[in-house]
């Protein structure tokens, strides 16, 4: 039995003219051990104008970051173009195909999802959360967004995340947020 690092959440936000993405730190080894509390998930990219998060394995991740970064110079920070491009490379070539992870992507003006399959998703509410806890931060920030609209892009990132990491086993309180 092989056994991998996964587990994670990433949360972003577009709100009141901002944007804001958060990530835990945890990696876990199977679904018994905690290897590291302070993974760095979500960072900036294509000279601090983009801001990328990533769910699902560690390695492939950080291929897929290289890759995204070389499309977003080769498209001049297009961030919609060079998502695309991702998606239909990572898709159609044959070692990329068996990557197992998700990005999430934004700038000022745009939030987007891409997925090995080829997708590449804009949410219609500006709301987008993907990994182990990603249904319980993106619950808790849809409320927050509706419900408490005075909040900031950030104030509601670092909430959906935190209340994930209270539900979520495979996602603990060591956020890194990043905002635009």
């Amino acid at each position: 039995m092989e056994q991998q690092f996964h587990a994670t959440t990433i949360f972003a936000i577009r709100h009141n003219g901002r944007a804001a993405m958060s990530g835990d730190g945890q990696v876990t080894f199977g679904n018994q051990m905690v290897m590291k509390h302070n993974a760095k998930k979500v960072r900036r990219l294509y000279r601090g104008q983009v801001v990328a998060g990533f769910a699902g394995s560690v390695a492939d991740a950080f291929t897929l970051f290289e890759k995204f970064e070389a499309k977003l110079e080769e498209f001049h920070g297009n961030l919609s173009r060079a998502s695309v491009e991702l998606a239909k490379e990572w898709r159609m070539d044959k070692v990329l195909r068996r990557l197992e992870a998700m990005l999430i992507v934004m700038n000022k003006d745009e939030l987007l999802l891409i997925s090995g399959n080829g997708e590449v998703i804009e949410p219609d509410d500006g709301i987008l959360a993907i990994g182990s806890g990603g249904m319980y931060a993106l619950a808790a920030g849809r409320a927050l967004k509706q419900y408490a609209p005075h909040l900031t892009a950030k104030e509601i990132a670092e909430a959906a995340l935190t209340i994930a990491g209270e539900i979520c086993v495979f996602t603990n309180n060591r956020l890194v947020i990043e905002e635009i």
